[in-house]
């Protein structure tokens, strides 16, 4: 499970994903699915929580991963081009951005 903590010996990643009311439903499913079928069974994935807005027009991903070599090689990998390719068909945009914490509070 994912876990919040300054220093981390960890990779954070917030991906950012815009998109409508229409098929913020559609984009949620197949995150789920990606998430279920392929990407938590990665090397290196530690845990991922996934964020919807109240009016359903932008969807977030918090995730950990080991290293950022590790993020980087599912990334890399053709299932995830695959995932991708089905994203962007559901979105306007996403865009996945590494992250070091800076601090923690509570």
């Amino acid at each position: 499970m994912p876990s919040i903590t300054s220093p981390s010996d960890c990779q954070t990643v917030i991906t950012t994903f815009d998109t409508t009311p229409g098929t913020c439903q559609d984009l949620l499913d197949a995150l789920q699915n990606a998430y279920t079928a392929f990407i938590s069974k990665q090397a290196g994935f530690i845990g991922a929580g996934l964020h919807v807005n109240d009016a359903q027009t932008r969807i977030a991903i918090y995730s950990q991963w080991r290293r950022r070599e590790d993020f980087q090689a599912m990334l890399r990998s053709d299932e995830m081009r695959d995932h991708h390719r089905r994203f962007n068909a559901l979105c306007r945009s996403f865009e996945p951005v590494m992250y070091d914490v800076a601090s923690v509070y509570g």
